[in-house]
């Protein structure tokens, strides 16, 4: 049986880039557009403001998340991604837990976050692991459909 790995990753590394794509393909499958326009960089994800993390099965990337700073004493969780064909096997739950490491390692008290109501996938795993709903504070705040999550660490 392999097991799936998750480790730190370059965000910019162009592998890790296939599976961002991946990724804003599906929102914008579910959105239109191009899926997210946020703002992000490579340089957001680096420590000790930052982070970023793949999974990986048998070699293959399948799934991503990240986080940033975002003031002085939350982290963000960015680019939260598990490819379909991958999904069902606790990637997700095993990426949200690392990016919570990382970000209390890093000295941030909670982490923050945008989904939106076309995710419920998403939305399900955040509630189940103990986010709860706050003041709409990113990118989209103010958009129809934006839903914003926090948990304190």
């Amino acid at each position: 049986m392999s097991e799936i790995k998750i480790k730190s990753a370059d965000f910019d590394d162009p592998d890790v880039q296939v599976l961002v794509t991946a990724n804003l393909r599906d929102l914008s499958e579910r959105y239109g557009g191009t899926g997210d326009d946020t703002p992000i960089s490579g340089k957001d994800f680096t420590p000790p403001n930052g982070a970023f993390f793949v999974a990986s099965l048998d070699g293959k990337l399948i799934g991503s998340a990240g986080w940033r700073r975002h003031g002085s004493s939350d982290a963000e969780l960015k680019r939260m991604f598990t490819l379909s064909a991958a999904r069902g096997r606790g990637v997700a739950r095993r990426m949200l837990a690392t990016i919570e490491e990382s970000a209390r390692d890093a000295g941030c008290r909670r982490v923050v976050l945008e989904t939106g109501d076309k995710q419920p996938e998403a939305i399900a795993l955040y509630e189940s692991a103990g986010y709860v709903r706050i003041p709409d504070f990113g990118f989209y705040r103010g958009h129809e459909g934006v839903l914003s999550y926090a948990k304190v660490l």
